[in-house]
């Protein structure tokens, strides 16, 4: 099935996350791939020592999109299409459960990602593959192909006062 967390509240990767965890501790093979994240993200040290969770490349560094100039959006946007194909060839090659793709509705929305390669992938899918898929803002299209669809709402978030994202807990 495919399950799609999204909005602009806090908690998209973490339900994913924890779908991932449930999957892997009950043999679940699960590739998790984040997209617009680097290496130093809180969480990929503990889902790389978790058993039956795969976790691709990140980029050691990366700018927020907002700041990036054209040559970085450039050069991220080879980066994630490598990242996309490579795992949507590992998923189907290495009979995986489970893709998590974290942050695919931004990369999608910043054009790093094209919307139709990510269609593609969901419609043709193997059926007995779980799709996990967050961001913000994910297209109509995609939505559509759902079965699961949670919106996270921001009602309150500490950045609204200026509040830095802290490590551990916002990354």
């Amino acid at each position: 099935m495919v399950h799609i967390y999204y909005g602009d509240g806090k908690g998209k990767t973490t339900a994913a996350i924890g779908l991932a965890v449930r999957a892997a501790g009950s043999r679940m093979k699960v590739l998790f791939v984040q997209f617009l994240k680097t290496e130093f993200s809180g969480e990929r040290h503990t889902l790389s020592h978790t058993e039956n969770i795969s976790l691709t490349f990140c980029p050691l560094e990366l700018n927020f999109t907002y700041n990036m100039d054209a040559a970085e959006k450039a050069k991220a946007s080879v980066t994630f299409r490598k990242i996309f194909d490579d795992a949507v060839t590992t998923v189907l090659t290495e009979k995986y459960d489970m893709i998590v793709l974290d942050e695919i509705f931004s990369a999608i929305s910043a054009d790093m990602i094209s919307e139709s390669a990510v269609y593609e992938f969901v419609t043709n899918a193997p059926k007995n593959i779980e799709v996990v898929m967050t961001g913000h803002n994910p297209p109509q299209k995609i939505m559509e192909l759902a079965d699961y669809i949670t919106e996270m709402k921001k009602i309150k978030h500490p950045y609204d006062k200026g509040v830095q994202a802290r490590f551990g807990i916002e990354f």
